[in-house]
């Protein structure tokens, strides 16, 4: 199966796009800061209008349109996974906790083992 790649090229319209939507965004963030004695619901309106502002001139803008189509392709791979059942996500679970006690217990014994070896054994320090 051929994959053809399509490579495009970045202009200056887009690059003023992505300019101006950083801009609307960060005058949306001084305004929010600026129209404190304004109230609430003018620093408010005042932010959502602006990031609300900068995401749709972003969305027009071809990273925003390649950003879009990477959304939908991740969602249309999400809907192929196959997830697990309610009584396969408990099994598994069951046994990552044994497993995590076989080996608790493991660890603990080697650790008392060698304690004995060498402070008792070895050492001669008996407690």
């Amino acid at each position: 199966m051929a994959s053809t790649q399509v490579e495009t090229v970045s202009t200056t319209a887009d690059k003023a796009k992505l300019g101006l939507a950083v801009a609307l965004v960060l005058v949306s963030l001084a305004g929010f800061y600026l129209l404190g004695k304004q109230g609430q619901l003018v620093q408010w309106g005042a932010l959502i209008a602006g990031v609300v502002a900068a995401a749709v001139i972003f969305l027009t803008s071809e990273p925003g349109k390649q950003f879009v189509a990477f959304g939908r392709d991740s969602w249309r791979e999400v809907k192929k996974v196959v997830w697990p059942s309610r009584k396969e996500t408990l099994q598994m679970t069951a046994y990552v906790f044994g497993f995590v006690v076989v080996m608790a217990l493991f660890l603990w014994l080697t650790d008392k083992t060698l304690e004995w070896v060498f402070y008792d054994l070895i050492l001669g320090w008996k407690r």
